[in-house]
């Protein structure tokens, strides 16, 4: 009778969790069943072939333990079927038959949640969040009752996406949902190797446009000279508000993660979350004064701003997030306090430059440039021909007007 043992194969990348993997003997040959499964060697035990109970306060281990008896059950029991039919078999018809049967075995919302794992183990935090927000909208359609993977089809997804309408989900959420699900689909197909039956291609998976509400540059500087001593919440985000303003439009993201190893030579150097691409932009009196007055509170932290205080990565996400969501709360009482019940957000820092910068009659492509829109073709032609001096030169001016209130 064939012998199945599980296994940890370490990762090559130093600190890169390991592939756990199924290894067949039999009649002196051995093969291998890869899992998808990826722990780190911390947490595996290599003598007794199974996880240490203490090493994982989180549930994975626990959760993938499942997973592996399992497929160890589903295994035995094609082996002893064989064996005690006297059939004549290779590992290779084993393999066959495990995979097979795991196609005929897998639900859609387990290997939902085995990649959200996947996500969550590599540190893609971003990512698990948007696939679980995706998984529970979906468990909700199906009223928490898991489904075979092969009856995830056009029908069903239209079903969904009429159920999403039924619900006053907009359009743009729903295609959220969709493209999410649909990557998450298509990966789990590959990785079975099951056949493509493209559930997805009947629904909507655009982006429609929505109206951005930049604001004028005397509204900046009306923000700018608003007198909020008594409130030191909402003053920091005025100044949050006003420094992504002044970077160009720099994402809420990018702001928490900033480093004061980010900053050389009057220069503020750092990598898109979003695109990867990185940015250069040049300290200006603005910028300058507000990293200066929030030293104080970041003296023994190695972030530029008082957002992120967590070392464990995780938990440096969750603080982003909260941040965002009472920066965006406080954004919209600024916006009441300039006399115009303005509907402010993390986003309109952003669409305002892009706006005051047209006005200026900057160009196109280097708004683009300066923006980091590397998505745009039209963006990637031009950005190797446009010179970052160009872009501090627009900044320069667009922020003449806050400069003139910094205090020499």
């Amino acid at each position: 009778m064939a012998t199945v043992k599980v296994k940890l194969r370490k990762s090559s990348v130093e600190g890169k969790a390991g592939s756990i993997y199924y290894q067949l003997c039999h009649k002196q040959s051995s093969r291998q069943i890869t899992t998808r499964m990826h722990v780190p060697s911390q947490w595996w035990d290599a003598k007794k072939g199974t996880f240490i109970n203490e090493a994982d306060n989180s549930g994975m281990s626990a959760r993938y333990q499942r997973q592996i008896e399992k497929d160890l059950q589903c295994i035995r029991r094609i082996l002893c079927e064989w064996d005690g039919a006297g059939k004549d078999y290779t590992l290779a018809d084993v393999i066959a038959s495990f995979h097979t049967w795991n196609e005929k075995g897998d639900t859609i919302l387990s290997c939902l949640a085995a990649l959200t794992d996947e996500l969550k183990n590599d540190g893609q935090w971003g990512n698990t969040r948007n696939l679980q927000r995706a998984m529970n909208s979906f468990s909700g359609f199906l009223r928490g009752v898991d489904i075979p993977l092969n009856q995830v089809d056009e029908r069903l997804i239209i079903e969904y996406e009429q159920w999403l309408r039924s619900r006053k989900v907009s359009r743009n959420s729903s295609s959220f949902y969709m493209r999410t699900l649909r990557s998450a689909y298509n990966k789990v197909i590959s990785t079975r190797r099951l056949e493509q039956t493209y559930p997805f291609q009947s629904v909507y998976t655009g982006v429609e446009r929505t109206r951005k509400r930049a604001v004028h540059e005397d509204i900046m500087v009306r923000l700018q000279k608003l007198d909020l001593t008594r409130s030191a919440p909402l003053a920091f985000s005025r100044d949050l508000f006003i420094f992504s303003y002044c970077t160009r439009g720099m994402a809420f993201v990018d702001i928490a993660y900033l480093k004061k190893e980010n900053i050389s030579g009057g220069m503020l150097s750092y990598v898109r979350h979003k695109t990867g691409q990185r940015l250069t932009v040049r300290i200006e009196p603005p910028i300058g004064e507000i990293i200066k007055h929030y030293e104080p509170y970041v003296r023994n932290s190695p972030y530029l701003f008082p957002i992120i205080t967590s070392n464990d990565p995780e938990e440096a996400y969750r603080q982003y997030q909260t941040a965002l969501g009472y920066h965006n709360r406080k954004l919209k009482k600024l916006g009441k306090l300039t006399g115009e019940n303005l509907r402010l957000s993390s986003y309109t820092a952003r669409h305002s430059w892009a706006t005051v910068a047209r006005n200026h009659n900057v160009p196109l492509s280097i708004i683009s440039a300066g923006m980091g829109h590397t998505s745009e073709k039209t963006t990637l032609i031009y950005l190797e021909s446009v010179e970052n001096s160009l872009i501090d030169k627009a900044n320069e001016g667009i922020l003449k007007a806050l400069c003139c209130n910094v205090s020499k």
